[in-house]
């Protein structure tokens, strides 16, 4: 009975180690079934590569949709070539000019035409910084008939009048002695409006004007940077057909035409080999009247020109500015009508930086005083 009985407990014990076993390999087996249905075991990239391709679908969606989207909303175009919603730097406060240290400068507002409003900062030359504290907008209107040169500064696109780079320069100027009026087009900073290229124009157009109302024998001379420099060419050919020759005109980081500065424009060039890259982009700008001919402009022009360039401008190839010192040379037969300063590449200036360079208080002096009648 003994044998018999331990012979029944055997026979259960291995039994049960036998269902156990079981069971725990049935388990196993399921835990791995799941594993390979998820993806999240035994090939730990393909998760990874079906995100990568998504991704790369994404982005060509995104980029064969552009050149369609341009042409079947223009206004698209419009807020690339001005940038005018990009409004840095942020949380600047325009009416307020001291608090980015021009504290001999006045905030003030003119109104170009019916609903715009520009806003528009004077500042005095930096000798006369004491003597601007406190005063009113009618003392610094006064003090442009002094006989002290006036530099019209337009600023290229995107961002305001408070940029670093601009306030950079009209520092330079202010020290070297001139006045300086920077405006925000209309669109621009706390302007009102939409830009176009006429509106800008127009906008200019008033500021010279409200300037030489004001100003007596003093020089006036337009400064135009990037985009700006269209608007300055523009301004001079629209005063040239009124009779009226600017003293001088600077163009700083220039373009020949909006055209051919849009097909060399970093933008461009995820675009270049793209199937009908001119239908698209090019014609798109020239139906929209964004033409900004600084070529066609500078055949006209009578004005003394400087032009200023970096030779490692990666937006605006210098290329560009040595075709527009050529035409004005040829229109003006005159070297000493028109003069091309280039700034070497191992500055590192770039689009921007030109007002940093320590020569540049003597190059816009001696250019100022060839103007003097």
């Amino acid at each position: 009975m003994k044998l018999v009985c331990h012979r029944v407990r055997n026979r259960a014990s291995k039994g049960l180690s036998s269902v156990v076993l079981f069971g725990h390999w049935s388990w196993v087996g399921q835990m791995g079934r799941r594993s390979e249905s998820d993806g999240t075991s035994g090939r730990p990239s393909s998760r990874l590569l079906w995100w990568v391709k998504r991704g790369l679908l994404v982005v060509c969606v995104i980029y064969v949709s552009v050149p369609f989207m341009m042409r079947l909303f223009p206004d698209i175009i419009k807020h690339l070539v001005y940038s005018h919603r990009v409004r840095v730097p942020f949380f600047v406060n325009l009416s307020q000019p001291a608090d980015l240290y021009l504290n001999h400068t006045v905030n003030m507002y003119l109104k170009s035409e019916q609903g715009i409003s520009l806003g528009v900062w004077h500042t005095v030359p930096e000798s006369q910084w004491k003597e601007a504290q406190g005063k009113d907008l009618e003392w610094y209107q006064d003090s442009l008939g002094a006989g002290i040169p006036i530099i019209i500064y337009l600023h290229g696109n995107g961002g305001t009048r408070a940029a670093s780079h601009r306030v950079g320069l009209v520092r330079v100027l202010s020290a070297i002695g001139y006045h300086v009026l920077a405006l925000d087009y209309r669109g621009f900073g706390d302007s009102t409006g939409e830009p176009t290229e006429v509106g800008l124009t127009t906008d200019t157009l008033y500021l010279y004007q409200w300037v030489k109302a004001r100003s007596g024998s003093s020089l006036v001379v337009l400064w135009g940077q990037s985009l700006g420099t269209g608007v300055a060419t523009n301004t001079a050919v629209k005063l040239i057909e009124q009779g009226i020759v600017v003293d001088g005109v600077i163009i700083e980081g220039a373009y020949t035409n909006i055209r051919q500065g849009g097909a060399h424009h970093p933008f461009g060039w995820f675009y270049w080999k793209f199937p009908g890259f001119e239908y698209f982009f090019l014609d798109t700008m020239a139906e929209n009247n964004v033409i900004f001919p600084n070529d066609e402009n500078l055949k006209r022009m009578r004005s003394r020109l400087l032009i200023l360039h970096a030779e490692d401008d990666h937006i605006v190839p210098i290329h560009m500015a040595q075709q527009l010192y050529e035409i004005a040379q040829s229109a003006q037969n005159s070297e000493n009508q028109v003069k091309m300063i280039p700034f070497s590449g191992s500055l590192g200036y770039h689009h921007n930086g030109l007002y940093k360079d320590p020569h540049l208080p003597d190059i816009i002096r001696e250019f100022v005083h060839t103007l003097a009648p």
